[in-house]
């Protein structure tokens, strides 16, 4: 006999938080639904539904007890803190100026990114598309604001050209509202997400990095570009680093809340090293890595400029970014014949098929192949 399951999930219907029922069409199953107290159908969701109680749910699960396997992984929300270990700062969105009539995110909004600790950029992305988002409904309460009115707004934003990925964005930020804030969750499970751009990384050759590095103002913007280079950093790990984090002995650096709170190790470079312990002693850091002037962490735009006023006098024409280091890392590894799977643990990623990318810029790959017009 086949295993049942009956996967419940989080409705809004006329203003009232539901459960819903939502099951393989099964004789027996629909048979202890229709016992159910207040038991109704969704002609919008196509599902058996109940008022969300306590009572409710103790009446669910002990009606398909024995029968059937209750799956709750879309009703109940993952109350687990981040481990990001980045201070969090949503005060200077409290604290904005806007002009009148304009709908700022709700306080339990911020509460709740502050709460979970997530990235400070991912709170300003979240709460710049969200404020577009209620703004732009702002004769509708945010509790009101139904499926076909996001999409109309999705709609709204594909007809201006905004990209894929802002897309993808705003609806995470509305998400993030309705199925954490107002603890809905997967209300809008049916809503579609554009597809994924594939687009390649632009990387550097080496020798644009090494002379990058060598236009570089001083011993500490060279360490910083060197150190995003040859150990394939992204900008927030490299701010988050300590002096501790660089272990000489081991040839090793470890990179504390990495994306998605993962800590992992990388490599050290021991040119780099020499250089370190000679900027160390020069600069004398007192908690991060790298300071600002004053102390404390240095900023990202600072990290963002150092490189970019370095490549403007190795007088290289692309537009170099730090992230554009950390790809030509990977590709170089790669070249260089380092298998895949290392380079995923060495970047950080989750899946190997982000790590992929880079067999489509790789130089080895096409030096490999005879062009049919020379054969």
């Amino acid at each position: 006999m086949d295993r049942k399951y009956i996967t419940l999930k989080n409705l809004m219907i006329a203003e009232q938080k539901c459960i819903g029922l939502k099951f393989y069409q099964d004789k027996v199953l629909q048979a202890l639904v229709n016992e159910l107290p207040e038991i109704a159908w969704s002609d919008e969701f196509h599902m058996n539904y109940v008022p969300n109680s306590p009572t409710a749910l103790d009446g669910i699960f002990e009606q398909f007890r024995g029968v059937a396997w209750v799956n709750c992984n879309h009703f109940f929300t993952n109350s687990g803190f981040s481990r990001n270990n980045e201070a969090i700062n949503v005060d200077w969105f409290r604290k904005r100026k806007h002009p009148a009539g304009y709908r700022r995110c709700p306080e339990s909004y911020l509460l709740k990114l502050e709460l979970k600790r997530y990235a400070n950029n991912t709170v300003k992305t979240y709460v710049s598309c969200f404020e577009a988002f209620i703004n732009h409904y702002s004769h509708i309460e945010p509790e009101n604001i139904n499926e076909n009115d996001i999409r109309a707004y999705l709609q709204k934003l594909i007809q201006e050209g905004s990209s894929n990925s802002y897309i993808n964005q705003a609806i995470n930020a509305i998400k993030f509202y309705y199925e954490v804030v107002m603890e809905m969750p997967n209300r809008f499970y049916g809503m579609e997400r554009p597809r994924v751009e594939e687009k390649l990384p632009k990387v550097l050759s080496k020798e644009e990095v090494l002379s990058i590095i060598a236009h570089t103002n001083n011993i500490k913007h060279r360490c910083v570009v060197s150190l995003l280079y040859s150990a394939g950093l992204r900008r927030n790990e490299l701010l988050n680093l300590i002096p501790e984090d660089i272990d000489g002995k081991r040839m090793m650096i470890k990179v504390r809340g990495g994306k998605g709170n993962k800590d992992r190790y990388t490599l050290l470079s021991d040119t780099l090293l020499k250089e370190l312990r000679t900027y160390f002693v020069k600069w004398k850091p007192a908690t991060y890595l790298f300071e600002g002037q004053t102390g404390g962490r240095y900023s990202a735009e600072s990290i963002a400029q150092i490189v970019k006023q370095a490549a403007v006098r190795a007088k290289i024409k692309k537009n170099v970014s730090p992230h554009m280091l950390r790809h030509s890392f990977a590709t170089h590894l790669l070249e260089a014949g380092t298998d895949l799977r290392y380079i995923q643990v060495l970047l950080g990623h989750k899946s190997s098929k982000t790590t992929e990318i880079y067999t489509h810029v790789a130089t080895n790959v096409f030096f490999n192949i005879k062009n049919p017009l020379d054969s």
